[in-house]
């Protein structure tokens, strides 16, 4: 396949809302189990598309800390999954020189999810390719509240709290902040997604569930907001950050 994108003019950073597994299996009178599991080898394929052209950094929301008000059998399958991909997919992350990381309420995930992470997280933590954060228990209210509790905690004093200290305590300290946000699904919403990362983000919403994305679409995506003009409140555009 051909990638007609400008690799100088990459998104850095690139965060997706991978919304429609239900309706997809709904649309096909399958469970909506049957739709996790297709999403699961779509998202596994847009890593590998991502990390084929370049991009540094991809935020994929996994589990919502709203998530939880799903059906317990859902619930446990949606971990159950979790817990079968980072087991399994540890030599495709070799293989792509793909680090993993873990953003989201960790403690509050159950034992046997919160050691696979940490494995995941040990493996590949040597890796010099792209960053994957995956968003388990993400909920962005949640990260603030957590973030602001931490600068309490360690009794910082309020003259010394600006953007730049705020970020370092929250989940994504390491990553830059989202350069493009897509969503699938045809919702057109945050919910509750990285608020504080997508401040200046290009936002891209597609009608697609998310098991029908396709490298293709993803691309074009690309494509599209390297046609974006980024001023982030300027009256010229501005300079890239953070490559």
């Amino acid at each position: 396949m051909t990638v007609d994108v400008n690799k100088e003019n990459l998104p850095l950073h690139v965060a997706i809302t991978m919304d429609g597994n239900g309706r997809w299996a709904q649309q096909r009178k399958l469970p909506r189990t049957s739709g996790h599991d297709e999403g699961l080898k779509t998202a596994k394929r847009i890593v590998k598309a991502a990390s084929d052209i370049g991009i540094k950094y991809l935020t994929l929301y996994v589990f919502s800390t709203e998530n939880w008000k799903r059906a317990e059998q859902e619930v446990g399958f949606l971990m159950n999954l979790i817990h079968t991909h980072l087991c399994a997919e540890l030599d495709f992350y070799r293989e792509n020189k793909i680090r993993v990381r873990h953003i989201g309420n960790f403690e509050a995930l159950p034992a046997s999810v919160q050691k696979d992470i940490k494995e995941a997280i040990e493996d590949t933590a040597t890796f010099t390719g792209m960053t994957v954060n995956l968003a388990i228990n993400y909920g962005g209210r949640d990260e603030i509240i957590r973030g602001i509790k931490k600068i309490v905690n360690n009794k910082v004093p309020a003259d010394q709290i600006d953007e730049k200290l705020f970020s370092s305590y929250l989940d994504m300290n390491e990553c830059t902040d989202v350069d493009l946000l897509i969503r699938t699904g045809g919702e057109q919403r945050l919910s509750n997604y990285l608020l504080w990362h997508v401040a200046y983000a290009e936002q891209i919403y597609t009608d697609t569930l998310w098991p029908d994305y396709s490298n293709e679409e993803f691309y074009s995506h690309i494509k599209a907001f390297e046609t974006r003009n980024r001023r982030f409140g300027a009256e010229k555009p501005a300079e890239r950050k953070g490559k």
